[in-house]
């Protein structure tokens, strides 16, 4: 999760919560309404190849953020990428919308028909939407084309109970590693963040069984405003001002083994599962 994103997020989150904590949780086919008009607006725009009415819903004062499998793009790149699927039917499922009067934050999974053959390609964006005037319009996208790992449906996993102890989570899991041989693993992360979701869905994938059962896994709260456990995120070593989720392994005396201090997997729904197998297996307790 990119520190915009991460920004736009916090900002709608909080400003749910002032207008009553509103949230809407739906499915839209290429005939259905997101329950955003605009998003529906955008669609048929991809949809119909009309470059002129799809570069209208894109922010120019401020210019739009676009960030693409990991790396800062910007609008007409954006534009240009969706015109090129040559979309014949585009099928939304939406993952979360959260609202206020003047701005949405939008995320969705979409199933594109494309091209001649009707082949079909897989895209998760994450938009953020602002009111200019009378006309809403795209002020940032995050977007991940064919990912690779498994993307969620839904982010209502309590991954980060408001009411956990982090502190004592992490002694209990030092305490039992202490025992089964095992590491401690530290997700800093928070229940907004799409990729922290993501991430989770990877680490109960069948073929990461066995690199997992070499770890205790702790989940460490950042809260709503990125602020909550920042003095645990100090004390191993893990900062947060690069994305999340955050990565810290450590031994069962709270020893740090490595710390990730590059937001490595804040973009964690463009990764590849060999990727994170890769750090997985690299970290593991030797076995015994």
């Amino acid at each position: 999760m990119t520190g915009y994103f991460r920004y736009l997020v916090v900002l709608v989150v909080t400003s749910t919560a002032l207008f009553g904590g509103q949230s809407v949780f739906a499915q839209a086919s290429s005939e259905l309404s997101t329950g955003f008009p605009p998003l529906d607006q955008w669609k048929s725009a991809v949809i119909a190849g009309d470059a002129a009415a799809l570069r209208a819903f894109y922010s120019t004062a401020p210019a739009a953020q676009i960030e693409a499998n990991g790396v800062a793009s910007n609008a007409e790149t954006d534009i240009n990428f969706w015109l090129g699927l040559k979309a014949r039917s585009m099928k939304l499922e939406i993952v979360r919308i959260r609202e206020r009067p003047d701005a949405e934050s939008i995320i969705f999974k979409a199933e594109v028909q494309t091209g001649p053959k009707a082949e079909i390609m897989n895209v998760t964006d994450a938009q953020g939407w602002r009111k200019q005037g009378e006309q809403w319009r795209l002020i940032g996208a995050e977007r991940t084309d064919a990912p690779h790992l498994k993307q969620p449906s839904d982010m209502k996993k309590d991954l980060y109970p408001a009411n956990a102890d982090a502190r004592a989570e992490i002694k209990e899991a030092e305490e039992k590693t202490a025992k089964t041989h095992q590491r401690v693993l530290l997700v800093f992360g928070a229940n907004w963040c799409y990729d922290c979701h993501v991430l989770d869905l990877a680490f109960h994938r069948p073929d990461f069984a066995s690199v997992m059962a070499g770890y205790e896994v702790v989940h460490v709260d950042i809260g709503d405003d990125g602020k909550k456990n920042s003095d645990v995120a100090k004390e191993f070593d893990t900062p947060l001002n690069k994305g999340i989720p955050a990565l810290a392994v450590l031994e069962a005396d709270g020893k740090i083994v490595v710390s990730q201090k590059n937001g490595e997997f804040e973009d964690a729904r463009s990764l590849t599962p060999e990727a994170l197998l890769e750090f997985l297996n690299k970290w593991k307790p030797e076995a015994r």
